[in-house]
Formats: C-alpha cells, structure tokens, sequence
C-alpha cells in the first residue's frame, strides 16, 4: 500500500502554495508576539517589584510608588494570574470567532484579530513603559482583550487550509503547516533575546509591528478558498480534475469509509473545464451556499467531545512549557534571561519535527488515534527524564527536543489535522461551514484546560516545587490518552479488521 501523500504534491496550484505561506506566517507571527511575554518574565518581575532596578531599562527606573508587588514571589504570582486571564478569554473567543469565521469573510475575521491584538500588545508591553504606568486592573484589561482577538485568528487560519487541502495527505500537509505555532516560538525567543539588553518594552515593539505588517498583508493578499479564483471542487482537495476526493469530509476514524466510497464516486459528477469552473455549464444547476452549522451541533459531532477533552489536558502540559520555560531555566539552572530563551527553542524545534512525522505515519497508515496513544505514552516517559535533567545546557536541550517531539507533535496533530478531520466528516453533508466553528471548539476547549494549568503551575510550584509541578504534567499527559482510549480502540479494530480482509483475500 502506498502512502496517500507521496505522490500529491503535484497536483497543487501556486495558489495553494500562497495560502499555505500566508496562513502560515500570519500564525508564526501571532505566536512570535504571543511568545516574548513568557521571554521577559523575569524582566517584567524585576521591574515590577523594588527590591532590584531593572537590568532592561538602563535609562530609568519607576519610583516606588510605581512598583506593584513587594517581592518577586507575588509578581510571579501575578505574572502567573495573566497567563490564565488570557487562556480563559482566549478559550471564550475560540467559541464565539469559530462560529463568526463560519458567518463571515475568513478574511476580515483573521486580519482583524492580527492587527487588533498587535495595538493591545504594543499598548500593554511598550506604551505602559514609556509612560512609566504601572497597573494592574489595565495589564488585565488589556490581556483579556488580547485573548478575545487573537482567538480570531486560529480557527480562520485552519478553516483556511481546510479549505485548500482536502483529505488526502492531510496529516502530512497539516503536519507540516502547523510548525507554525512552534517557528513563531522560535522566532519571538531570538526577538526577544536580542533586544532585550535595551528594555522588554523593545521586545513588545519589536513583535507587534511585525504582527500588525503581517495583518494588513492577509487583508489584501489572502485567497480564503479556491473558489475565489473559481477553481474547481477537485482543485480544493488538492486532487486532480478527474477524480473527485469523495471521502475529503470525513475524519480518519470513520469505520464505513471504505464501505462507502465506492457508492459515492459513482454518484458524483462534475464538469470542470482544465480544473477550473466554466462560466455556461448548460443546464447544471447552479451550487447552493452551504449553511454555516450551529455550534450545539457541531459539539455532538462524532469525535468532537473525546478529542477537545484529551486536547485541554494537552495543551495544559504544552502551554504550561510555552509560558514557563524560559522562567524555569533562568530560575532553576541560574542561566541568563537570554540564554533561556535560546535553549527553549528546543523544545519547538521537537514539535516541529514530532508534528511532521506522525502526520505523515498517520497519513500512511489511516489513522490518527493510535499514532497519537503512543505518541503521548512515551512522552510520559520524556517528562520524567527531563525533570531530572542536570545543569548541563547540552543534555538539556537534547531532552528538551525529546520531549517537545511526544508532546507538541500530538498537540500540533489535534489543533489541525485532526480539527480539520472533525470539521469535514460525513455527518455534515449538506452542511459544510463547519470547519472553523469544530476548531474553535477544540481549541477552544483545550485553551480552557491550559487556562487553568498555568495558575496551578505556578501554585504547585511555590508550594511544592518545580518536581511535583512534572508529577502533574504526567498525569495530565495521561488523562489525554484516556479521554481518546474509545476512539483509539474503535481505530485498532478497523486495522485488524483489515488486515485479516486482506489475509482471507490472499
């Protein structure tokens, strides 16, 4: 059997291609600005509290009437309070700019999201710097209004691609694109890392320009579906003129795929004239707008539920390393704010990996589920081994890429792949503007889950210590693995059945 996504590549137009590269880097640089809070944590703690001047702003310091916290444990505290204001409003926005993203131009949605929450980040880090106000009921404010736009951004862009690439090679492609949260983390660390000598209010510029370019570029240049260029259906999923993707809007785990294919390619037809739609098609009836499906509907879809739930405990343990990182290797190993920020990028640079290859082994193999449990079972192990890591910044990073690979590549492979799986299953025939309010739901449910991990992240750490704090991760880690064990043994089931078909068949 060949892999489904080894001979595709060819069918895809320059305009694939652009709206692969725009959604993107519009994501890379939301993560990029979403990133240099966690990077000048230990900046902002310094310069929030009296005990040490601030080592970023050289030039001034606040009086103590502007210090907000008296000693750096209820800073990290605070700085903890912010990380879970944001992931709650991000989680709300998730549920309500899916359904928007569904009702509106894709387009307006996302880079409304992009610029909007480039102006706040810019207000919070860089302008309350360099007017020298500090408090902490406008850092709140102003963090929930970033969350509440930049969840307008990822369902749009997966709605974006779902509509671009259809079902086959999906795990490889999605795979592939969603490094973009990861190169994004990357990019914001070597950011961040460079200019912060100067101040972390450089830090907030820096990003947040980029961020807010990268708006008004996906405002004039993003083609949001293949229709807008009046490509064909088959041109959507990214497969040839002739042959229509029949199974493009069905998830991998579906057990009457292969039942059911057969009926349907013989029912299906349409004329396409070199892969484009022809102007006078004779007495074919025009294509109705599909409905945009409600959000009730859409959260009983089947495999909905189990994947948001394993997906909140995921993304816990996933965001918990996003925002505490580089604060865990500063203040653990005693390394420089920048040489924390540089090593974390490892942990990235594993998920960008792990994302990629167990898209395209799930792609080869039919299923997303059992790549998935064995994925998560040896990051178990990757999590105990990192939490006794030495001092060594060498043995640190390649652990750090180990387990970046088990935990971000599943966590990649749920927010896109699987969310665009979810989005395009048989049950919405008839109904297919789902694919952004499914995502917003998954996401949405797992930045509820990751919301909550960060105040008892930094709870479980100035109580018990960083080592329970990896105790929790573990079991976090665990309980994602049991939320999708239906869907895991449904999917070994179908295998087996099909290899014993094709044994009886021999």
């Amino acid at each position: 059997m060949s892999c489904p996504c080894c001979g595709f590549l060819a069918q895809y137009t320059h305009h694939h291609l652009v709206a692969f590269l725009l959604t993107f880097f519009s994501y890379v640089l939301l993560h990029a600005s979403r990133k240099t809070f966690s990077n000048v944590k230990v900046s902002i703690s310094a310069q929030w509290t009296p005990s040490v001047q601030n080592a970023s702003s050289p030039a001034f310091s606040p009086g103590e009437e502007n210090n907000l916290f008296a000693d750096s444990d209820e800073a990290t505290l605070f700085l903890g309070v912010l990380d879970t204001i944001f992931l709650f409003s991000y989680a709300v926005g998730l549920y309500m700019s899916g359904v928007i993203g569904d009702r509106m131009n894709l387009r307006y949605v996302l880079s409304f999201g992009l610029c909007g929450s480039a102006i706040v980040e810019f207000v919070f880090g860089t302008l309350t710097e360099w007017l020298q106000f500090y408090n902490i009921y406008l850092y709140c404010g102003l963090w929930v209004l970033n969350g509440l736009l930049q969840s307008a951004v990822w369902p749009c862009v997966v709605a974006v691609m779902g509509n671009w690439f259809g079902k086959s090679g999906r795990g490889f492609v999605f795979g592939l694109w969603s490094a973009c949260a990861s190169v994004g983390n990357i990019l914001g660390a070597f950011l961040a890392s460079s200019v912060l000598k100067y101040g972390y209010e450089y830090a907030f510029l820096v990003t947040s320009v980029l961020q807010f370019a990268g708006g008004v570029v996906v405002f004039f240049g993003l083609l949001t579906s293949p229709k807008e260029v009046g490509l064909c259906l088959e041109s959507e999923t990214g497969l040839s003129p002739v042959e229509r993707d029949a199974d493009s809007h069905r998830p991998l785990m579906s057990d009457e795929e292969d039942e059911e294919e057969e009926g349907e390619e013989e029912g299906s037809e349409e004329v396409c004239d070199g892969g484009y739609y022809t102007i006078q098609q004779g007495d074919e009836e025009p294509r109705e707008t599909p409905k945009a499906i409600g959000f009730c509907q859409a959260f009983c879809l089947p495999g909905v539920l189990p994947y948001s739930l394993a997906y909140a405990c995921l993304k816990l343990v996933n965001y918990s390393f996003f925002f505490w990182l580089p604060f865990y290797l500063s203040r653990n190993f005693g390394w420089k704010e920048a040489q924390a920020d540089r090593l974390s990028v490892w942990y990235d640079v594993g998920g960008i990996i792990g994302g990629t290859i167990q898209g395209l082994i799930s792609d080869c193999m039919g299923k997303r589920a059992p790549v998935l449990a064995v994925s998560l079972l040896l990051a178990m192990g990757a999590l105990v081994g990192y939490s006794h890591s030495p001092p060594d910044q060498v043995v640190n990073a390649a652990l750090l890429a180990t387990t970046g690979f088990f935990i971000g590549g599943p966590s990649n492979m749920i927010s896109s792949a699987i969310s665009a799986d979810l989005g395009r299953q048989e049950a919405l025939r008839g109904s297919q503007e789902a694919l952004a309010t499914v995502t917003g739901i998954v996401d949405g449910t797992g930045s509820i889950g990751a919301a909550a991990g960060q105040y008892l992240v930094s709870l479980i750490e100035s109580k018990l210590g960083w080592m329970c704090v990896f105790y929790f991760f573990i079991v976090m880690t665990g309980g994602s693995i049991v939320f999708i064990l239906p869907l895991i043994v449904t999917e070994i089931r179908a295998m087996w059945r099909d290899r014993q078909a094709r044994t009886h068949q021999l």
